[in-house]
């Protein structure tokens, strides 16, 4: 089978990596995505976009790239398109208007439910088989849409969870987020956090900032262990800090009691608050909420992230509660996505 994919984000390249092993060597990839997957049209370093200025001089580049994949997609059985909405919905509108007997799988669907509801029927008409990744998201769509919660990703990369916590709180991960106005924001809290806990720090950095950017972004780190790996991080520490985002949802799962924080530009903030009517930023509270109408995880947002409240929430934690409603996640999630969606692609 030869599959043309689409997947222009890291994310979205981990979990087709997952995905690709459960195809096994039968199934050939043409398209967008990671080179050590195969042989992509293009580098995934291309497509990043750093602000809006950036986008708008990338749109001529982003509407022939869409061309192109339509072209790709004669040759192909079928078409997998992995998140990126906003490249991906009009692509897939531009495929199907081609050949409309071509089979579109959309898996890790746009959160359609939390922000643009009118996306949901488009979806549903345009997209052959929709792959669900939250169980609460079939909820949202049609009866005549052909949706499928199939698991969720991370519980394929995730492959050890905690059962028990230790008594005192040894160690302290610290993860500031990956784009650097995240970082910048948040860790000079960060360190007034590390010298007052005074408890063994480790912060997680991504791997591709050059030694420069990370000197410039957190400072002296003399006294602080270092790591790029967030699941390894999360499983040993006893506590974590967690800038809001996908590591949010993977201590969540993990089992590491965590303070989700949050702190974006007072634009962007109001406008998306006013766009999403969610009780709830962490994936792993509004899962939870779905799902026995709790809460897991203590949120900050704006200019509530302050040390005060941070260390207040630190030593008033019931981990112990934490920890059994991670459980009940981990229940609720049931079990990764790979193996369905490469029964569903080989339909």
């Amino acid at each position: 089978m030869k599959l043309l994919v689409s997947a222009l984000e890291h994310s979205a390249n981990v979990h087709l990596a997952s995905l690709k092993k459960e195809l096994g060597d039968d199934v050939e990839f043409i398209g967008i995505f990671d080179k050590k997957l195969g042989n992509p049209i293009i580098d995934l370093q291309s497509l990043a976009i750093m602000g809006i200025v950036d986008a708008l001089k990338k749109l001529r580049f982003f509407f022939k790239l869409a061309d192109q994949m339509v072209e790709l997609s004669a040759d192909a059985d079928k078409v997998l398109l992995i998140d990126s909405s906003g490249f991906h919905l009009p692509l897939a509108k531009k495929i199907k208007k081609r050949y409309p007997d071509k089979e579109i799988i959309y898996y890790i669907l746009p959160q359609a439910w939390a922000w643009k509801k009118k996306r949901i029927p488009v979806l549903a008409k345009t997209i052959d088989k929709l792959a669900s990744i939250l169980p609460f998201e079939p909820s949202y769509y049609p009866k005549e849409a052909n949706i499928e919660y199939v698991g969720h990703p991370l519980l394929d990369q995730i492959t050890c969870f905690k059962d028990e916590l230790s008594v005192e709180v040894n160690s302290i991960a610290y993860l500031p987020g990956s784009r650097k106005s995240e970082i910048r924001r948040l860790m000079p809290i960060f360190r007034e956090l590390i010298k007052e806990l005074d408890i063994p720090a480790t912060l997680v950095i991504p791997k591709h900032f050059s030694q420069e950017e990370v000197e410039e972004l957190y400072g002296d780190l003399s006294h602080i262990t270092v790591s790029h790996d967030t699941h390894e991080t999360l499983y040993n520490a006893d506590f974590a800090f967690v800038c809001s985002g996908t590591a949010t949802l993977e201590a969540s799962l993990i089992g590491t009691p965590f303070v989700l924080v949050y702190k974006a530009k007072a634009l962007d903030y109001f406008i998306g608050s006013r766009l999403v009517k969610l009780d709830y930023v962490g994936l792993g509270n509004i899962l939870l909420q779905k799902y026995n109408n709790t809460s897991l995880h203590p949120e900050f947002l704006q200019d509530d992230v302050t040390k005060e409240n941070l260390l207040t929430s630190f030593h008033n934690y019931k981990r112990d509660n934490f920890l059994q409603n991670s459980k009940l996640l981990r229940e609720y999630l049931q079990h990764g996505s790979s193996k369905r969606v490469a029964q569903i692609i080989k339909q």
